[in-house]
């Protein structure tokens, strides 16, 4: 109503009157004192007042937030290259089939129910977990020595075993390799843990950095917890040789190091699910202690369903039974207990032969297609001219690539032919097809060629 005060709810007037009865308490202010506290009443009487008033506006997650962006493109050639889940050839998400069979499965039994699980997950999914990364034949799990629980994928496992370490393990801090993935420091800080990094990736070879990768943890504390990518290292697609990770074991064997194996691609990489758990299975071999937190968005598509486990292969089973039961003390305040359909899933395909041998079918053409997605890149690079070296990206391994493009490079690519990846030049080699190749090819080249 034209020249009278908005109205003012019953609420507002409490606040309205003890904000003023505070100021006349305080007695006399500055005029500017007078102004903020005006401002104060007019968002409390008139507009509305949050406690959270303050809080500023946080960045979007330099992942997540490249989608972001892609989603807000409205040019019909825009190409996400920065989510890290697989596409097919037509660049449309996949849900292997494999994965419907076992849904279907146990959609058909109707002695199913909706109770909790325990504190510790799905029995199966975790016995068939361990044994999937560890090895059939593992002496671990023969002698009873590895504690198993079911995580929220690879995040979730990888957090429960860092506040573990936090609450029970002497030495807090962790050496993770330099680059890798964005969330890797984020898990470990907030979990307690001091994160220190290790060289890891040579940007002048594109590879590798195994000198620097040696001298850095030869100099760390002994006793210190170690992450190591087991296989398809992300975000730069370089493992090592099976001769390097011998020299890795052997010195973290020596200085008493905890590893803890970040593995998010067992079989995604090579194609190989036994290739991709060697460097896991090499430490359990030498009778050595570890951590191991699987994923199985990637391997199986399940990226949605939050599927993965937390394997601490110990010393003896004495250990093991006590290492299980300080687990639950970490997971019963945190999520109480795990979700039971996606593990439910995992555990059906992985406890039967014939669904499992499918899978295997399906995980390697999943695997042959990005690795010929490296290989039609390379080529297409090679057939314009691009200046430099670009057989790291036949060299390099799994969903990723690091191309070497720099931010300016990078940003270049994203405003003039609407391709979207992290800043660091981190590709997904998934998101691509033998359609969308030609316009990746021809923005590296342009961007290379004009920022030398």
């Amino acid at each position: 109503m034209t020249g009278t005060s908005p109205a003012v709810s019953p609420l507002d007037s409490v606040a309205f009157r003890r904000i003023s009865a505070v100021s006349r308490h305080l007695g006399h202010r500055s005029e500017m004192d007078s102004q903020d506290q005006s401002l104060s009443l007019s968002k409390t009487a008139g507009h509305g007042f949050s406690v959270f008033e303050s809080i500023n506006q946080a960045p979007e997650d330099p992942i997540l937030g490249v989608t972001v962006a892609y989603n807000k493109d409205p040019s019909p050639v825009k190409l996400n290259l920065g989510v890290g889940a697989y596409r097919t050839e037509e660049g449309k998400p996949l849900v292997l089939n494999v994965v419907k069979q076992a849904e279907q499965l146990l959609i058909n039994d109707g002695s199913r129910v909706k109770e909790y699980l325990p504190i510790t997950g799905l029995a199966d999914f975790n016995k068939l977990s361990a044994t999937l990364i560890l090895g059939a034949d593992s002496p671990a799990i023969l002698e009873k020595r590895v504690a198993t629980v079911q995580g929220l994928s690879g995040t979730g496992s990888l957090r429960v075993g860092a506040e573990f370490l936090t609450r029970h393990y002497y030495n807090r801090t962790i050496y993770i390799p330099l680059p890798t993935w964005g969330n890797h420091p984020k898990v470990f800080t907030i979990a307690g843990l001091s994160v220190k990094t290790y060289r890891y990736y040579d940007p002048a070879t594109r590879g590798l950095d195994f000198q620097g990768l040696l001298e850095d943890l030869g100099l760390a504390p002994s006793g210190a917890v170690v992450l190591l990518h087991a296989c398809a290292h992300n975000p730069t697609g370089v493992d090592p040789t099976p001769e390097q990770w011998e020299q890795i074991r052997q010195l973290i064997r020596s200085k008493g190091f905890l590893p803890f194996f970040d593995s998010a691609y067992q079989g995604f990489a090579s194609g190989s699910l036994d290739t991709d758990a060697q460097s896991v299975r090499m430490f359990v071999a030498d009778g050595g202690e570890l951590f191991a937190a699987q994923s199985y968005a990637k391997n199986m598509g399940l990226y949605g369903e939050r599927v993965g486990a937390l394997s601490v292969v110990c010393k003896s089973a004495a250990v093991a039974g006590r290492v299980e039961s300080q687990l639950k003390l970490v997971i019963r305040p945190m999520y109480s207990n795990p979700p039971l359909h996606g593990a439910s899933i995992v555990a059906k395909i992985l406890g039967d032969r014939n669904l499992f041998n499918e899978w295997t079918v399906e995980l390697k053409a999943m695997a042959d297609r990005i690795i010929s997605m490296r290989k039609q890149l390379y080529d297409a690079l090679c057939s314009r001219g691009t200046p430099g070296d670009w057989s790291h990206i036949i060299k390099q391994i799994g969903m990723f690539t690091f191309t070497g493009l720099n931010t300016e490079q990078v940003a270049f690519m994203t405003k003039e032919y609407h391709i979207y990846m992290t800043s660091d030049g981190r590709i997904s080699m998934a998101g691509l097809s033998s359609r969308t190749v030609p316009h990746l090819a021809d923005a590296i080249h342009a961007a290379v060629t004009r920022f030398a």
